[in-house]
């Protein structure tokens, strides 16, 4: 099981650095949804299967759904279409694909062996997260919470307008070059 679990850090490192270091967003978003999948298989391999499902749910999931969200809203029209669909050929899906592979390849070898090894760890059940969400941590938890329903807010407000509006200033310049 220690070898799985490196081999998790291994693949999440590497495909944080790939999700920094790419120049379009389609390509960072897949290798970070990887770097989030490895991150989830860290914390299966450290007996929190919990925490492992919500790695999943929470970060992978609204990051897919915020990102398609952000897509939907700018609408760019048919040239960003375009290059997007230049985007999606195959040759990008093989190295999220590959390392996703390894994934779950990995996952296989630590579901069908269930023997102990020397890594020994305490099992993080519901109740303890929800205990420590709502105990001691229950301000951060309003406080994110308040940020996100202000980004939202900030997101559909940026959206909603269609007029180009110039500040006082700049209206007062623009009139005079004319």
């Amino acid at each position: 099981m220690n070898l799985l679990f490196y081999i998790s850090s291994f693949v999440a490192v590497a495909a944080t650095i790939l999700a920094i270091t790419r120049f379009h967003p389609v390509h960072a978003l897949l290798y970070l949804v990887v770097s989030f999948l490895a991150a989830a298989l860290i914390f299966l391999s450290l007996g929190s299967p919990f925490i492992a499902v919500m790695e999943v749910i929470v970060y992978a999931g609204a990051i897919i759904v915020l990102f398609i969200f952000v897509v939907m809203m700018l609408n760019l029209g048919k040239d960003t279409a375009l290059q997007e669909k230049n985007w999606l050929r195959p040759k990008v899906w093989i190295g999220p694909s590959l390392l996703v592979l390894i994934l779950l390849v990995e996952m296989i070898v630590l579901l069908l062996t269930a023997e102990d090894t020397a890594m020994h760890v305490t099992v993080v059940d519901p109740r303890n997260v929800s205990l420590a969400l709502f105990g001691e941590y229950i301000i951060a938890l309003e406080l994110a919470g308040f940020l996100l329903m202000a980004g939202i807010v900030g997101a559909a407000h940026i959206g909603k307008q269609k007029k180009k509006q110039l500040h006082r200033f700049l209206q007062a310049e623009v009139m005079e070059s004319v």
